[in-house]
């Protein structure tokens, strides 16, 4: 069964059945709370990517975030790079092959990186609790997995885009925290140009140049 299947069950009466379709969850918030956030915060002009470089144990943490987001800033897109502090070392590289375009948006307030996400145009993230969190904010998302599969861990919101690796990689899904195997190849193998294509596409269906 999926994760949620598994969790959301623990909420029901003893013995009662699995709905087929449990209800999506949604965060709300208004267009008048992200333009005093994106003012207070000076994010700039123009639209913006949210990366979400963290997770629970390194082997579900993208490998080339950093070279995703000096793509982005180059075709002058802003980006936001979101998380808790444990995420600060992951920013700190993002920033440096960024650029200005790149704002480290990280830290211990999590209405901040809710307000991040509400306010972005796309969100770039592992499998993580903050793809969740975009998901239900209707933030078009896009989720890469690599040691876990979509299917038992995707949020039940819909995300644009599922990435994966293309090759073949015969332990994958282990849905270890940690590569036993040590070469991460389910994350390492899949390709900058992979997520960058996903992204255009994504800000294209959603009329952003």
């Amino acid at each position: 069964p999926r994760m949620v299947d598994r969790c959301a069950a623990l909420a029901l009466p003893k013995g009662a059945p699995i709905p087929a379709q449990w209800a999506m969850p949604q965060l709300q918030v208004s267009e008048a709370e992200i333009a005093a956030w994106r003012q207070a915060k000076t994010t700039g002009e123009g639209p913006a990517i949210a990366l979400a470089p963290g997770a629970v144990g390194p082997s579900k943490r993208w490998s080339y975030f950093p070279e995703l987001a000096r793509d982005l800033t180059r075709q002058g897109l802003n980006v936001w790079v979101v998380g808790g502090p444990g995420e600060k070392e992951a920013a700190r590289a993002i920033m440096d092959a960024a650029g200005p375009l790149a704002r480290d948006m990280t830290g211990t307030d999590l209405r901040n990186g809710i307000l991040a996400l509400a306010a972005a145009q796309t969100v770039i993230s592992n499998d993580s609790g903050l793809l969740h969190v975009a998901a239900a904010l209707g933030t078009p998302s896009i989720g890469i997995f690599g040691p876990t599969s979509a299917y038992h861990w995707a949020p039940l919101n819909p995300i644009d885009a599922v990435i994966e690796t293309t090759t073949d990689v015969p332990c994958r899904p282990c849905h270890k925290p940690v590569c036993r195997l040590q070469h991460h190849r389910c994350m390492r193998d899949i390709g900058t140009a992979q997520v960058l294509d996903a992204a255009r596409t994504t800000l294209a269906r959603h009329g952003i140049a």
